[in-house]
């Protein structure tokens, strides 16, 4: 039994927590764990029984519920089963897991890749196999909560520079003493604000300071380039990155995440990551329809082209309409409410309309900072983008969200 003492700070922390929980429920604004009941192919979803509009998905190329995915994962599960017999490094690893390991090498343009369960546990591993204590980490203040808790567990100092401010990042890299390992870690794609990251400029600091560069494309594949294959292609500079980082949980929608590098990096971090030797492999079933969705990426490069101009359609709408959406720039789109009261009262006015978008608030964001994260996808048709412009309007006007048009 955990301890009676009302005033154990354990149990206070986990009280603490439910008190939180139990005040956003009593105001009216738990808006959280919304049971979705149905992910069929397409923009439109079920849930509690209504049909709505889809913008709050990771599934950016419109893959969920395609047919070859659904016949990889019983054709694995018929060969493989469900499961592994142990973790990669002893018996997990199957045909499966290198054949996907191999496509994602050669997508990625890299010597060799090597696939972790998740995308959390990716960063979280990889980093703390790179730096230790006496290095340095230089990380953008937006980064992915998965890139910040990998570099406190390894050890190594974090310095953080101001979203996007690259003079405040050279001088982040020339405060790091003589001999002490450097590492810059960025999103590709910033998952909150949805900007992409100055690679040209990020990769020519890293070599004037003679730094290890880590991506993490979690957003940003599938999305970015004239194939979809990321950032580099983005601005065409193949190969500048040294850790490629990415998930292959949203516009790939299986699970689990990866990292593309020179072949004997790879081979360092996969029998250096925690991570990867101390977990069970990846499922079979998953690692198909990893497999199946990067095919299907590269074959139908109409899906990569549809949600960019899905994509231009909503930002340039929501810019006309007089919304704060920041500098995005991708299928990431924050829609600025700036006060919890008013992203929530947006919330559940856009769900009365049918469209199924979901806030952002603290811890996620600063206070100040909240806003609904809408997402667009290729499964969207131009009407369904004219759609939300429309719900997103008249919901703004119901709650009193000023508009700058």
């Amino acid at each position: 039994m955990p301890p009676r003492n009302p005033n154990d700070p354990i149990r206070r922390r986990l009280e603490s927590v439910n008190e939180w929980i139990h005040g956003l429920r009593s105001a009216g604004h738990y808006i959280f764990h919304v049971l979705v009941d149905d992910q069929t192919q397409g923009g439109w979803v079920t849930v509690g029984g209504e049909r709505m509009l889809m913008m709050a998905t990771y599934s950016y190329l419109g893959l969920i519920g395609h047919p070859r995915l659904t016949k990889a994962a019983c054709e694995a599960a018929e060969r493989y089963g469900t499961g592994g017999h142990g973790s990669r490094t002893l018996s997990g690893t199957l045909p499966v897991h290198q054949e996907l390991e191999e496509a994602i090498a050669e997508f990625k343009g890299t010597e060799a890749a090597m696939v972790f369960p998740t995308g959390y546990v990716t960063n979280v591993s990889t980093i703390s196999v790179l730096v230790g204590r006496g290095d340095y980490i230089i990380s953008d203040k937006y980064n992915h909560a998965s890139l910040i808790d990998g570099a406190i567990m390894s050890g190594a100092k974090l310095l953080r520079y101001r979203h996007g401010d690259l003079d405040m990042l050279e001088r982040r890299l020339q405060s790091v003493p003589e001999g002490a390992g450097k590492l810059i870690i960025a999103d590709a794609v910033f998952s909150m604000d949805g900007d992409i990251l100055d690679l040209p400029r990020v990769v020519e600091l890293a070599r004037r300071y003679d730094a290890w560069l880590m991506v993490d494309e979690a957003h940003s594949v599938g999305v970015l380039g004239k194939t979809g294959r990321g950032i580099e292609e983005h601005f065409n500079m193949p190969g500048v990155i040294d850790i490629k980082m990415g998930t292959l949980s949203k516009a790939i929608p299986s699970m689990g995440g990866y990292i593309a590098a020179d072949a004997w990096i790879v081979h360092a971090i996969r029998h250096a990551a925690r991570g990867y030797i101390f977990t069970g492999a990846m499922s079979p079933v998953v690692a198909a329809v990893a497999l199946e969705g990067l095919r299907l990426l590269q074959e139908e490069t109409w899906r990569v082209e549809k949600v960019q101009a899905n994509t231009q359609r909503f930002l340039k709408g929501l810019r006309e309409r007089g919304f704060d959406i920041l500098q995005a720039e991708t299928p990431v789109v924050p829609i600025m409410a700036r006060g919890y009261d008013m992203v929530m009262n947006l919330t559940r006015a856009v769900m009365k309309r049918k469209l199924f978008i979901l806030p952002v608030a603290k811890p996620a964001v600063p206070e100040g900072q909240e806003r609904l994260r809408a997402t667009v996808t290729a499964a969207h048709e131009p009407q369904d983008v004219d759609y939300a412009l429309d719900m997103l309007t008249e919901a703004a006007r119901e709650v009193g969200l000023p508009l700058n048009p």
